[in-house]
């Protein structure tokens, strides 16, 4: 037995009631007039007969709404919807999104799955979509530490390479508290007028914020309560320090370097390539599992429940994703 021998991974039928679980806990909801009072679940409706299939298929999760008549299921509306993929397959793919610390490749998960690789492409950018964070509260707080960096990654089309420069390549901002969670930006440049909206917007001003010594970080530190520096260059990795309003303090950006480790080899060693139009989403995919990690007590069930629940009003189309 393994986790993938669960009942929802190989039935359609529970798997539609594994997702109604997590998506509609008090009873189904219409999509179409927001009704929740009264519906009738339609039992042994079939899809037309087509060659591959005379008979036709069961609908499984039908329901009709008592008020505007629709007929609905929980795909609609969802990351699911108009998806010809079985939802057990879903889960599958979800799951193993969620368990992998470093990814899954498409390629991986069209053979795993036993479909095309258009599809495994598209059903992880729509997974992707669903890790995305809609929690737009600022991080860290009173006595909360945020560690600030950015990284470079991939290739901009049609800039050529520039010799000890990374002006060729993606920006990545990302912030990281200390404990907690993560939340990464793709930025045009590395500028003040880039950068310290990005900050201002998203750590709590009350915040200590650890940095290396990239200018840019000194002229955001005046918008909050202390800013620790590290000065890599000269090989420093971390000191401690009595701040007179925050008594000890661990100067380092350890915490973020360990963040940028896992999304490297995960870009590099699985992904390989990404487009500059995509990185957003995989930016979304390492923050959500690095958000929702072990150490902050949420396991890989845990993890893909979450992702489920995201999965809520996330539309996404194909030809808006290629």
């Amino acid at each position: 037995m393994s986790v993938l021998s669960r009942p929802e991974f190989h039935d359609e039928a529970k798997a539609f009631e594994h997702i109604e679980s997590i998506l509609w806990p008090e009873g189904p909801v219409c999509p179409k007039c927001g009704n929740t009072d009264k519906h009738y679940k339609l039992v042994g409706v079939r899809t037309k007969p087509s060659k591959k299939n005379p008979n036709g298929v069961e609908r499984h999760g039908l329901y009709k709404c008592a008020a505007c008549r629709s007929q609905f299921t929980v795909r609609m509306g969802t990351i699911f919807e108009e998806s010809h993929l079985p939802l057990h397959k879903w889960l599958q793919a979800i799951h193993l999104m969620c368990a992998s610390k470093k990814g899954i490749s498409a390629h991986q998960m069209h053979r795993i799955l036993e479909c095309t690789y258009e599809a495994a492409w598209f059903l992880c950018h729509r997974i992707r979509e669903a890790m995305r964070s809609e929690d737009f509260t600022p991080m860290g707080g009173a006595g909360e530490i945020v560690e600030i960096d950015e990284t470079f990654i991939g290739r901009l089309k049609g800039v050529p390479k520039n010799a000890g420069g990374a002006s060729h390549k993606n920006t990545v901002l990302t912030l990281v508290q200390r404990g907690g969670t993560a939340v990464s930006f793709h930025v045009d440049r590395m500028t003040a007028a880039h950068v310290v909206p990005i900050l201002r917007d998203n750590i709590a001003k009350e915040t200590v914020i650890m940095t290396d010594e990239f200018p840019v970080y000194k002229i955001a530190a005046k918008h909050f309560a202390d800013h620790g520096t590290v000065n890599h260059k000269a090989e420093e990795y971390g000191r401690v320090e009595i701040r007179p309003t925050t008594g000890f303090v661990n100067i380092n950006t350890n915490t973020i370097e360990g963040f940028f480790s896992i999304f490297k080899r995960g870009m590099k060693g699985v992904y390989q390539h990404c487009a500059e139009h995509h990185l957003h989403r995989y930016l979304a995919e390492f923050d959500f599992r690095y958000t929702n990690r072990i150490a902050r007590g949420v396991d890989d069930g845990a993890r893909a429940r979450i992702a489920l629940q995201g999965a809520k009003g996330k539309r996404l189309a194909y030809r808006g994703t290629c």
